[in-house]
């Protein structure tokens, strides 16, 4: 299905084509058809080729309506009456359509029964070539005679081929154009959806809400349906808390797929008079919504925009901004959902100068590169595509701030090391806060592939080179421990040694020996030793077992199985048994 929108100025025959195009009535209300003037939107559709025209109102006082009724379609049916010529609100609605960057269209000029459509023709084609559609077919009709409607149906079959089709796998956001009540049914919102698609007993995030509604029934172009695929008309019939809420304005999404925006950076483009500030309140249009907006210029031609509620937006969105007072509109492109605070002095005409790289087009590598690191989920939610795999966990990086990180995660330790050789290093909690980093795993996966090494637990760094006296020392009570693994040398024997406090902690750092408590040493994988001695003891067993499976003193195999208490390898069943954690 295609959705296509009309534009046009008021009185010029939107409505009128529609009913000869379609047969159906676009004008929903009964002062409406009395008035002959079409006041909020209205929907009809053709069967082959499947389209759907959503009727927009052409008079100035409903501007706002038209807005709603345009902004979600991807192209337009322009209407200019050879009668009337190029009006004030062709001139409106076009800046309408240049402004969100629609760019398929058909140009009709209607009543050519009553005036040569030529001059209005070649003049409405030319202000539409330089707008964002380009050069459009254009068709002269009459709805009362029938003149011009078949080769308006070819046109606008030919529009309908060129309009690119959905991602039937995209994330849902359906802005709500009507919400009403069905006996017995319930609630029914109908919107224009865009891409991806709807299933009935789908669940869906009421974004106004912030609570699930599900999906009950599912209709378009009046025929029930299992699943929908966008672009297409659909009617929804939901049920939960949530539903009986729902308004124009409101967007159904999927949940956990989109941000709540409050702030955003944008570029502004089509203003008017661009060398005039712009009021500091507007109005912010996107698909059926209209919000209050603060704006904050940056530069000429971006801005920072505070809504007055949160909507789902994404990189690359287009919108309008408009200003209640005059109507000026101007479109805009978001740039940034996740906008840096502006607080230092100068930080504004800093960012205007970064947001003067952005093109508006989404693009993960270069959002990585802007945040450092951010998590996947919420790259996809921002409208950006992930580079390549997590670092850690669902966390994203960027390679060249990843290997900075590294790089001062690896000083760090040192450093301490250096300062500290008695310490055993340094925890992953303080690292984290050191680099400023949102997740203790980060550090984890830092020091992956680094010369560092976990000392109890902590980060450390091993010296360059032990000292030749030092090394000789370490290297008789490594011999002495290849021959009795869980021997420990007693006191006297580190003292005529000459390993005192210090010398021990940089053997261990060094990665040489393990220290189980203070002046109790064994080699590094003693530890894992004795799991496997330990393991064929009846469980749960004793520390006195253990200390004689392990031939060992109750000097070294208390620290030895708090040691392994600590590691998870073992694990207290009371106070005097453990078992082996398998």
């Amino acid at each position: 299905m295609r959705v296509i929108a009309t534009a046009g100025h008021v009185d010029h025959g939107k409505s009128s084509l529609l009913r000869a195009l379609t047969g159906m009535e676009p004008d929903r209300w009964a002062e409406e058809r009395r008035r002959g003037l079409t006041i909020d939107l209205g929907f009809v559709w053709t069967g082959t080729p499947e389209m759907a025209f959503v009727d927009v109102p052409g008079h100035e006082r409903f501007v706002t309506n038209m807005l709603t009724g345009v902004a979600a379609v991807p192209a337009v049916l322009f209407v200019v009456a050879a009668d009337g010529g190029w009006q004030a609100q062709s001139q409106e609605h076009l800046e309408v359509i240049d402004a969100l960057g629609i760019r398929h269209g058909v140009l009709a000029v209607t009543r050519s029964d009553l005036a040569d459509p030529e001059p209005a023709m070649r003049e409405a084609a030319g202000r539409l070539a330089r707008s964002s559609l380009g050069p459009v077919e254009s068709v002269a009709v009459s709805a009362v005679t029938g003149q011009g409607l078949s080769g308006l149906r070819e046109a606008l079959g030919r529009l309908a081929a060129a309009i690119p089709a959905g991602e039937p796998d995209a994330d849902v956001r359906l802005w709500v154009d009507r919400a009403f009540t069905v006996d017995g049914r319930g609630v029914v919102v109908t919107g224009t959806l865009g891409a991806g698609t709807i299933r009935v007993s789908d669940t869906f995030e009421a974004t106004r809400a912030g609570e699930p509604v599900y999906v009950r029934g599912l209709h378009s172009l009046q025929v029930a349906r299992q699943e929908l695929a966008g672009p297409a008309r659909v009617a929804v019939n939901l049920r939960g808390r949530a539903a009986s809420g729902l308004r124009r304005g409101d967007a159904l999404v999927t949940p956990g797929r989109w941000l709540a925006v409050e702030e955003t950076d944008v570029r502004l483009t089509g203003r008017p008079e661009p060398e005039r500030p712009l009021p500091e309140r507007l109005v912010w249009h996107i698909g059926s919504a209209a919000v209050p907006a603060r704006i904050r210029p940056l530069s000429q031609d971006s801005a920072r925009i505070t809504l007055a509620r949160p909507l789902p937006l994404r990189l690359g969105d287009r919108a309008l901004l408009r200003d209640p007072g005059s109507g000026a509109i101007c479109g805009v492109t978001v740039l940034d959902v996740r906008p840096p605070a502006l607080r230092r002095r100068g930080a504004a005409r800093e960012r205007a100068t970064e947001l003067a790289q952005f093109d508006g087009v989404p693009d993960g590598a270069a959002e990585l590169r802007r945040r450092g690191l951010v998590r996947r989920d919420e790259l996809l939610a921002m409208g950006a595509a992930p580079p390549g795999p997590p670092v850690a966990g669902d966390w994203l990086a960027d390679p060249a701030h990843w290997s900075a990180l590294r790089e001062r995660l690896v000083r760090l330790v040192a450093e301490h090391t250096a300062a500290s050789p008695s310490d055993p290093g340094l925890g992953a909690e303080e690292l984290r806060q050191a680099l400023d980093l949102p997740d203790r795993a980060l550090v984890t996966a830092l020091a992956e592939g680094t010369a560092l090494h976990r000392v109890r637990g902590r980060l450390a760094a091993a010296p360059a080179v032990l000292a030749a006296p030092l090394r000789t020392a370490v290297a008789v009570v490594r011999s002495e421990l290849d021959r009795s693994p869980f021997r420990a040398p007693d006191a006297d024997r580190l003292t005529a040694l000459g390993l005192d406090t210090a010398a021990l902690a940089a053997a261990e750092q060094a990665g040489e020996l393990v220290r189980l408590a203070p002046g109790v040493v064994l080699l590094p994988d003693a530890p894992g030793k004795a799991v496997s001695v330990l393991a064929g003891l009846p469980q749960p067993f004793t520390a006195a077992e253990a200390r004689e499976a392990l031939s060992t003193s109750r000097r070294v195999a208390i620290p030895l199985l708090e040691y392994l208490d600590r590691a998870g390898r073992t694990r207290r069943v009371d106070d005097t048994h453990r078992v082996i954690i398998r």
